[in-house]
């Protein structure tokens, strides 16, 4: 079992899945100079599960934001199976921050991206029900947010997301600010979602941990300016449980992607394409 570094053309565990979006030398600068991203090439296709893995300041959040539509490329494109642009109300977003409605129980919470495309609450009550068994919170409907503990709020955001069916889940950083036992639990049940509803994803993390666990790719981003330095197909079999965390398959895994971590950040050169 390995990482297999691919040099410029993305190789997916998914094969033969079609291209669902391609970032095509996709650069930013921002109003201020600073260059956040530089020359990115990135192809993700249906049902992947893409880990941007990288220090702060390589530009993972900025490429994420992108993504959704909520910032503009200053050079390159965004391809959407070959329309520019392409259409970005499909789109589900988990911020680092749950972001709830702090007077909105979890019903109304869950309902809100609905409720914003004209659906009404009777009407969504079974998808928001369904929602809410999937992330294990079935009997919190009526709970306000002070009332939950952070994981639980961070399932309410998950459910949000989720609920419109979204064909892509963009993730930013969301288990960060959570204490190990919680993370790890969500990631589980992240990835019972995923390979049930079989959307794709793509996850911020500072994590080689937790990229390695959840990703058929990681996409190793280095600084000075933003810029894919590696990515890397993780070869390991789905589902991923608790015995593949504590194996020494998954801890070679996990070297193997620090090592590339560690000379994406001391790297002050371009891109990295040996073949390695």
């Amino acid at each position: 079992m390995k990482l297999e570094k691919v040099a410029q053309a993305p190789m997916v565990a998914s094969g033969e899945a079609p291209m669902l979006l391609a970032l095509r030398n996709v650069g930013k600068v921002f109003s201020n100079g600073v260059m956040a991203l530089t020359d990115v090439d990135l192809t993700i296709r249906e049902g992947d599960f893409v880990s941007l893995l990288g220090p702060s300041g390589c530009g993972k959040s900025t490429a994420l934001r992108l993504i959704a539509g909520l910032s503009t490329p200053t050079s390159g494109v965004l391809d959407w199976r070959g329309r520019i642009g392409g259409d970005r109300t499909n789109i589900g977003f988990v911020f680092q921050e749950p972001t709830l409605l702090p007077w909105a129980n979890v019903f109304d919470n869950i309902w809100l991206p609905l409720r914003l495309k004209g659906v009404s609450r009777a009407k969504a009550a079974p998808a928001v029900m369904e929602m809410l068994a999937r992330v294990h919170l079935t009997g919190f409907e009526y709970a306000v947010p002070r009332e939950l503990s952070g994981g639980m709020k961070m399932r309410v955001s998950i459910a949000r997301a989720l609920v419109t069916k979204p064909r892509i889940l963009l993730m930013d950083e969301p288990f960060a600010a959570l204490d190990e036992i919680t993370r790890f639990k969500l990631n589980n049940d992240l990835l019972e979602l995923w390979q049930d509803e079989r959307f794709t994803v793509v996850f911020v993390t500072h994590s080689v941990f937790e990229s390695v666990f959840l990703s058929n790719r990681v996409v190793v981003m280095a600084a000075r300016p933003g810029r894919v330095f590696a990515e890397l197909a993780v070869d390991a079999a789905y589902p991923r449980d608790e015995a593949f965390r504590t194996s020494p398959d998954y801890a070679a895994l996990c070297r193997q992607a620090s090592d590339v971590l560690v000379g994406a950040i001391n790297s002050t050169a371009g891109p990295h394409h040996d073949g390695h």
